[in-house]
């Protein structure tokens, strides 16, 4: 898909909607260093973004004081890794194969030059500037995001903390608006909503019934 200048300038500069306290509008974030877990540990936590039938084969990466490193090579096309938008949130999430090859890259980058003490606002410039290279792409198909750990301590764009919130999908579609999916005034969390609407970066949010049950990391 390409992408044209004035589109990327929307992930950049976009205007923000409402939207429910904890979600993670591109440009949302602080910088600092990130908190480091101990690998097993942060495997677990990366594990539980997901039902065991989505993550129980994943690969998994993990933050280390060298960057992201992977702890798991996995056995499907599914990836999660821990991410952190705040220095003190804990977001684990889990990858589809489409998720994973698109917009994994650029969240895992984020999260980095946010790690290494780069504002948001320069984090979000680089990735606009790969997307026109051609270092990142978006998504060719819907592509899906789980987080559905019990254990996610979220922060919403405002910075305030809204814990673990609740389990919910993101469903990757470029440049999706609220009125495409048919809501006309203001959408509310009894039907998805899109966050980042009409950004590249925009995703249909669907809450769903339950967090999932965590899945034990192998020996």
């Amino acid at each position: 898909m390409r992408v044209t200048p004035i589109l990327v300038l929307a992930l950049c500069c976009g205007t923000s909607t409402a939207t429910p306290l904890h979600a993670q509008s591109a440009g949302a974030g602080r910088p600092g260093p990130r908190p480091l877990l101990p690998a097993a540990e942060e495997i677990a936590l990366a594990r539980s973004a997901a039902p065991a039938s989505v993550s129980a084969g994943a690969r998994v990466w993990v933050l280390t004081a060298r960057g992201w490193a992977v702890a798991d090579s996995g056995t499907t096309p599914v990836t999660c890794l821990v991410n952190r938008s705040w220095p003190a949130s804990i977001e684990p999430e889990c990858f589809d194969a489409e998720a994973a090859a698109t917009i994994l890259p650029m969240e895992m980058r984020r999260t980095e030059l946010l790690h290494l003490g780069r504002s948001a606002e320069e984090a979000e410039g680089e990735i606009a500037r790969g997307l026109l290279e051609g270092r990142f792409r978006l998504p060719s198909r819907l592509a899906v995001v789980y987080m559905m750990s019990s254990r996610q301590r979220l922060i919403g764009d405002d910075g305030r903390p809204a814990g673990a919130w609740r389990p919910h999908l993101m469903i990757y579609t470029p440049y999706l608006t609220n009125e495409q999916v048919g809501h006309h005034g203001t959408p509310g969390l009894e039907a998805g909503l899109v966050v980042d609407p009409g950004k590249p970066t925009a995703n249909l949010m669907v809450v769903v019934p339950a967090f999932a049950a965590e899945v034990a990391t192998a020996p």
